[in-house]
Parts: C-alpha cells; structure tokens; sequence
C-alpha cells in the first residue's frame, strides 16, 4: 500500500529538485565570492586593511558565508540521499525511518528530504 499518492511523489521530486538547485546556487555563489576575493587581494599591495574594522567586517563575511556554505553543502548530500531512495523505493519514500509511520506530507513539503515525522532531520 502507497503512503504517497504518484502525484504526491512527483510534486516532491519537484521540490527536491528546486532545493537542490538552491542549494547548488548558493554553493556557486560562495565558490564565485572566495575566487573574486583571492584575485582583489592577489592585486593589492598589502594584505592588511587600510582599518582595523575592515579586517573584523571581512572577517565576519568570510565566516557566515562559509557556514552557508557548509549547510548548503550538507543539505545537498541530504537532497540527494532522498531523491536516490525516491527513486529506489518510491513505495517507502515518505515513511519514517524511526517509527515506520508515514510522515505527514506538509511536513515532506516544507521539507522534503525529511527521514522522520516529528524528530529533528
């Protein structure tokens, strides 16, 4: 017996789709950013800021985009990971791997490479 209905299934291949396509956007851009910054500082004659508060606010830059990055990064592995067992065992995509109960599908819309109902992914 289905959980998903195949329209249900399709409509959440689409939203795998477009948040992995998110996801490698955002992985595009920082790649873009980090390569855009080495070639500005390959053609400045010093490596230090002209103020103290220009080198905290880079800083700062640096590391949130590389948390997006980073979270980009692992959703994509999470992204793929469902749409290989959506199209392996489309019969048990939408089930919760922890209780066995089908995960209620506003939950896959929102977040549709969740592995269980309620718990954290």
């Amino acid at each position: 017996m289905a959980i998903l209905s195949e329209d249900q299934r399709k409509y959440l291949e689409g939203r795998l789709k477009e948040e992995r396509a998110r996801a490698l956007a955002t992985l595009r851009r920082y790649d873009e950013t980090r390569q855009a910054d080495q070639e500005e500082a390959d053609g400045d004659l010093s490596r230090f800021p002209f103020h103290p508060a220009d080198q905290g606010t880079d800083s700062i830059d640096q590391e949130i985009a590389a948390r997006l990055a980073e979270r980009a990064s692992q959703e994509l592995a999470e992204i793929d990971a469902a749409l290989q067992r959506l199209y392996e065992h489309p019969e048990r995509f939408g089930i919760s791997e922890t209780t066995g109960q089908p995960i209620p599908f506003e939950r896959l819309d929102l977040l549709p490479w969740a592995r269980t109902g309620t718990e954290s992914t």
